[in-house]
């Protein structure tokens, strides 16, 4: 046998040269994703994304979903339990557990899922998802409630204006979150989150409200006028930034500062 080639140290950043080094997965998938959105955002339909960047519809739902924009009821319950499931399961482990309780196949379940990987994951927690697909999901909430003011798609509203900012009539700021419950749904109140208490706004009392407004923009002098309803000072500031109600120009120069300074 011949004598032992002497060890020698790999060189950092040495190995398989990439056959194409311009190619950059992360780019290319944020390149398909900011163009899906900018043709879902002028009312193209799926397969008409789907023709226009030659890519199959799926992927394209895939991609809206990643990019925050895609809402259906279906992605809401594979998201949901999904996330359900993840708590305790590893990720492939909540795909087949998500699978099996929707009866989906694996391959619907994924499909419904934002992607994994990179930098241009889009976390489906709110404080994760970029300024601009909340901003599209809030106008797409409101157009849909608008389209069909059904009370199921006005709390879609309420929804998608969690941990926004608003203000009352006297200019003091708050914001509300709503909370999951064991079944992963949304529990049906708003915690309002003003200094260091949180107080709890029922969805009941949203609803009353709203039912006391007699055209959608006049001019709403004082919260009361809303009815006398327990946390209308809260609603009052909610439904001047839904653009459901106008206020006087002395509570409107209390409260545009805020809107000025929030996503």
């Amino acid at each position: 046998m011949g004598e032992k080639r002497a060890y020698k140290a790999r060189k950092p950043g040495g190995g398989r040269k990439k056959l194409k080094p311009e190619y950059d997965a992360g780019k290319n998938l944020k390149d398909q994703m900011d163009a899906a959105v900018a043709l879902y955002n002028s009312e193209m339909s799926l397969q008409a994304i789907a023709d226009a960047l030659n890519l199959n519809p799926i992927k394209v739902r895939k991609l809206l979903i990643t990019a925050g924009v895609y809402e259906s009821e279906v992605a809401e319950k594979v998201k949901n339990t999904f996330e359900e499931y993840r708590e305790t399961q590893d990720y492939k482990t909540s795909i087949l557990s998500t699978a099996n309780t929707l009866k989906l196949s694996k391959a619907s379940v994924t499909s419904y899922l934002p992607y994994e990987k990179g930098v241009y994951f889009q976390s489906t927690e709110k404080e994760k998802i970029s300024v601009g697909a909340e901003r599209q999901r809030r106008f797409r909430a409101m157009r849909r409630w608008r389209v069909d003011p059904t009370e199921e798609n006005f709390w879609g509203v309420v929804l998608a204006y969690t941990g926004v900012k608003f203000k009352t009539y006297s200019g003091l700021p708050f914001s509300y979150e709503i909370k999951k419950g064991r079944n992963g749904e949304y529990t049906k109140e708003l915690w309002i989150d003003r200094r260091e208490n949180s107080k709890s706004l029922a969805w009941s009392s949203v609803r009353l409200a709203l039912g006391h407004i007699k055209k959608v923009g006049e001019v709403v002098e004082r919260p009361k006028a809303l009815g006398d309803i327990r946390g209308v000072t809260y609603i009052y500031g909610m439904f001047y930034r839904f653009g459901l109600i106008d206020v006087p120009d002395e509570a409107k120069e209390k409260m545009k500062k805020a809107f000025s300074k929030s996503s």
